[in-house]
């Protein structure tokens, strides 16, 4: 979990150089916070609020029900949180910064789905020269609706706002611009990722889905389709509620459309497969929460993409 940053503010100002002007910054803001980035190993985490995050939206100003539980709009659908995770190995030399979107499913928010499926740890172990963005979706609710960000431009437009946090943190020179965009996500992220795809406004070149296919097939079709360099990757097993029978369907689909893929049992795949393999279905006997670690497929997944620099 990120740290608490409501620090105790005299002690805070005098444990920083520059501390005259703190404390005029604190007399002028007296309800200021000073947000430091976490420590992880490996790397940063950095929060920030962003107005291009999924909530608050329309539809969930009302909370909502599911499954006779109502979840209230204070406790699960105002949070604008984002989070990025900065690797130590990261160089700003280039003028393009590569970016990793995850999303996380169901009963989750972004630290909680950071830590538990070791995913900020995987990703600086990968050694690849790009930026984790976590951004927060329902939180810690069964609801995989995506709010602002299905909605057209908004994903455009938290790109920029990361874009532009990383710049004002001096972690990207002030010309940079966003290089190759990957999305992936667990379980209920498929929606916001599917619709994110189909009106974002962003050139995405990867999909990696961990036992998440639960819907929204088309979507995902139509953008295998629009280019055939674009990789998609579906991590799906018998535990997923549903998972299994829509990416089954999905396989016969591109194979009726005469789209090459390739199929594969987990035990049997291989940084090779991954290499050549532009859309690839992985089966697993595993449980629906266990795919993404125990072993680090996610790590597994960046190390071998052809759109990630090292």
């Amino acid at each position: 979990m990120h740290k608490n940053n409501n620090r105790n503010p005299i002690r805070f100002i005098y444990s920083l150089h520059g501390g005259i002007l703190l404390i005029l910054l604190f007399i002028l803001f007296p309800g200021a916070t000073f947000a430091q980035p976490q420590t992880v190993p490996g790397g940063k985490v950095f929060h920030f609020h962003s107005a291009n995050t999924c909530f608050p939206e329309a539809r969930r100003l009302a909370g909502y029900t599911y499954d006779s539980v109502f979840y209230d709009v204070d406790g699960h659908y105002r949070d604008s949180s984002v989070l990025m995770v900065v690797p130590d190995v990261f160089s700003a030399a280039n003028d393009a910064v590569d970016v990793v979107f995850w999303f996380h499913g169901w009963h989750n928010n972004i630290d909680t789905a950071l830590n538990y499926y070791h995913l900020a740890s995987q990703f600086t172990a990968s050694k690849k020269n790009a930026i984790l963005v976590l951004a927060e979706a329902a939180k810690n609710a069964p609801d995989s609706y995506g709010g602002k960000l299905e909605q057209p431009g908004v994903f455009k437009n938290l790109l920029n706002d990361v874009l532009e946090q990383l710049k004002k943190n001096n972690i990207i020179s002030s010309s940079c611009k966003a290089g190759n965009i990957l999305l992936a996500g667990h379980s209920g992220a498929y929606r916001v990722i599917a619709y994110m795809l189909e009106n974002g406004g962003v050139v995405v070149h990867e999909v990696d889905l961990f036992d998440a296919l639960y819907a929204q097939a088309d979507k995902f079709m139509e953008w295998i389709k629009k280019d055939p360099a674009n990789t998609f990757i579906n991590f799906y097993t018998d535990s997923g509620g549903g998972t299994k029978e829509v990416s089954g369907q999905m396989m016969d689909d591109l194979k009726k459309q005469q789209v090459h893929l390739l199929f594969t049992e987990e035990n049997k795949l291989t940084p090779a497969m991954l290499r050549s393999s532009a859309i690839i279905f992985i089966h697993s006997t595993r449980e629906h929460n266990d795919i993404i670690f125990k072993p680090d497929n996610f790590k597994l997944f960046l190390e071998n993409s052809s759109f990630l620099k090292n």
